[in-house]
């Protein structure tokens, strides 16, 4: 599940491949941590949202506050667990993230991105949180599911990856049609290998 993605390409052309026209610029970003800023499309739109969410009033199924901030979403329960009432579907482009492997110290770092070079999105979903002050924080959480044969031997969970040509059904779509979208990966569409400069990455 990813903990640390990638984004190479520049906004406009996420834009013009979802005929958005208003998307906010950005720079090559090759190591995107929980807690920063990320480009996000909504069903109204791009804009920059903080990726994790941070859980404030929500509970877990024994009625107990969630403490964690929220930075990955099991697809198995996003749409029923008491902690995601009220999250809406949003995607977060990328080229491609990163998984570790091995004790701590001695972790094996992994880049995984589409073999064709094409433009992928994380399916994810987010709410806006009233922050001290009357300001508003939009944020976001990918959503995860089963691994792909590519992915399996490097983590047992992995982001739900859309096409371009998906991202209007998971926004917009019922909810059995998003259900549907939460699968693994078609296996053979993914590189995997090692990132041999780890220190720019570190998790």
């Amino acid at each position: 599940m990813p903990g640390r993605f990638f984004l190479l390409r520049e906004h406009s052309e996420i834009g013009q491949a979802l005929g958005i026209d208003d998307v906010p610029t950005g720079i090559p970003r090759h190591n995107i941590a929980p807690g920063q800023d990320v480009l996000t499309i909504t069903a109204q739109g791009a804009q920059m949202m903080r990726w994790g969410m941070i859980p404030v009033g929500r509970k877990n199924a024994r009625g107990r506050p969630v403490m964690e901030t929220i930075v990955n979403a099991r697809s198995e329960t996003v749409f029923d667990k008491s902690a995601y009432d009220g999250v809406q579907r949003v995607v977060v482009p990328m080229d491609g993230w990163y998984e570790w492997i091995g004790e701590a110290r001695k972790k094996t770092a992994w880049s995984i991105r589409p073999k064709d070079g094409s433009m992928l999105f994380f399916a994810a979903i987010f709410d806006v949180w009233q922050a001290p002050g009357g300001r508003e924080l939009h944020q976001v959480a990918t959503v995860t599911c089963e691994p792909s044969a590519d992915v399996r031997n490097i983590h047992h969970r992995m982001g739900v990856l859309l096409t371009a040509e998906q991202v209007p059904d998971w926004l917009q779509g019922d909810k059995s049609t998003a259900d549907a979208l939460m699968r693994p990966f078609p296996d053979g569409t993914l590189i995997v290998d090692e990132v041999n400069d780890v220190d720019w990455i570190a998790p």
